[in-house]
């Protein structure tokens, strides 16, 4: 199985956790999204990432991904068993892609970082404040009423856990962290899932092409990468991408 896709994105995050949790073996080609040659547009019409080519299977979108491997592969599972909570799972993801997307990737991550490491000019210093003073802590509200006080949302870490913390470590990234005064349950919960070794394992792969970025050597992300990954167990990048940066 081959994931296309930056080790930074919460999307791809997202995925490479849970096929952590399921134990499938993967190799990744880290290309950052958007950029890309034709052959690259010919797999993801919107030049978005993840990707993930399973054999004679393409597919898009994290969430259709996800699905996709809790269906195919046995192991760990993503969803609840019970209808109601799967329901609620699903939801919970879906939240975190839509508007905790939105609050903290393109209204913090891409603003404090993206736009300068990629642009070189600072990015949109309204949308920032904004962000910082209504739409982050909207959402930390809302958290606050879902997540558990002890463990995960429904027993076992799945794919609705991974989801929602994905987003809250790019904000990290960009010094945002969530303040446990005010959101205790929220705080604790996003911190016990960053802390699973499914998601855990990941990190030493995003600081290298965060550091890289922060360099503008866009060629870096692939070499780092490709370094590291050829180091770890049960994850490859391919000796010759199909993707360039």
């Amino acid at each position: 199985m081959k994931i296309i896709g930056s080790f930074v994105s919460p999307y791809v995050r997202k995925v490479l956790a849970c096929l952590a949790l399921k134990g499938i073996d993967y190799e990744i080609d880290p290309i950052t999204p958007f950029f890309g040659d034709e052959s690259f547009g010919r797999l993801s019409p919107l030049r978005r990432v993840p990707v993930m080519i399973d054999a004679d299977l393409v597919l898009c979108d994290s969430s259709v991904i996800c699905a996709y491997l809790d269906e195919a592969y046995p192991g760990h599972p993503l969803l609840p068993r019970d209808v109601k909570d799967r329901a609620r799972a699903r939801w919970l993801e879906e939240f975190a892609d839509t508007r905790m997307g939105d609050v903290f990737i393109w209204g913090l991550f891409y603003q404090r970082f993206v736009h300068p490491a990629v642009w070189g000019e600072p990015g949109d210093a309204a949308r920032v404040e904004k962000t910082l003073a209504e739409d982050a802590p909207a959402v930390l509200d809302y958290l606050e009423t879902v997540a558990p006080a002890a463990g995960f949302l429904f027993g076992e870490i799945g794919l609705a856990d991974i989801a929602l913390a994905s987003f809250l470590r790019n904000a990290a990234y960009v010094d945002y962290e969530v303040d446990p005064a005010r959101w205790p349950r929220t705080a604790g919960f996003i911190g016990r899932v960053l802390a699973h070794d499914s998601l855990a394992q990941l990190l030493p792969f995003e600081d290298v092409q965060r550091n890289a970025s922060i360099a503008g050597r866009r060629q870096a992300l692939i070499d780092a990468g490709a370094r590291l990954c050829e180091q770890s167990v049960g994850v490859r990048t391919p000796q010759r991408g199909i993707m360039k940066l």
